[in-house]
């Protein structure tokens, strides 16, 4: 039996705040374009670059809700670590054209920024948001639980931690 893969990894910014819709069914699905850019010189020494746009989509599960995690912290200029699989599509238009579609179906996002750069509503770090972990887990800062015998904790930004 042969074995395949596909699987995509990204590291970008997001071109404009996720859009978040639901379907017919009640599933919320997110969706955001992502700019990867690379740089090099030239035969003549010039500096060069191009960037390209990747159209990611993000679904809730029953295992999460990534989706409402992306509207919640995600917004335009963020930096993202994206993974998931590629998936092509085609249909027909108005006229009659055969139009094509390439997505990111994400599986397992990261939000990087640092504190003071674009991060918006995060906690400055690198918070995973995985889609296998409970949404409660994700949510982030006042979203669990598990801190309220130590309710300051969460809101106290000048702590000790190295990380």
């Amino acid at each position: 039996m042969s074995r395949s893969l596909n699987k995509v990894t990204l590291i970008g910014n997001l071109g404009k705040d996720p859009e978040v819709r639901s379907t017919a069914g009640g599933n919320r699905v997110a969706t955001f374009s992502l700019a990867t850019s690379r740089t090099w010189n030239d035969t003549a020494g010039t500096k060069q670059e191009k960037t390209e746009w990747h159209r990611c989509v993000v679904w809730n599960t029953k295992g999460s809700q990534l989706a409402d995690i992306v509207e919640k912290y995600l917004k335009k200029g963020d930096k993202v670590y994206v993974e998931g699989r590629i998936e092509y599509s085609q249909w027909q238009d108005k006229e009659n054209q055969t139009r094509y579609t390439t997505e990111i179906n994400v599986r397992e996002l990261l939000m990087l920024g640092g504190k003071g750069g674009s991060g918006g509503e995060t906690d400055g770090g690198s918070r995973p948001a995985r889609s296998a972990a409970p949404a409660k887990a994700q949510a982030g800062a006042g979203g669990g639980d598990e801190f309220e015998d130590f309710p300051g904790a969460l809101a106290d930004e000048d702590d000790d931690l190295p990380f």
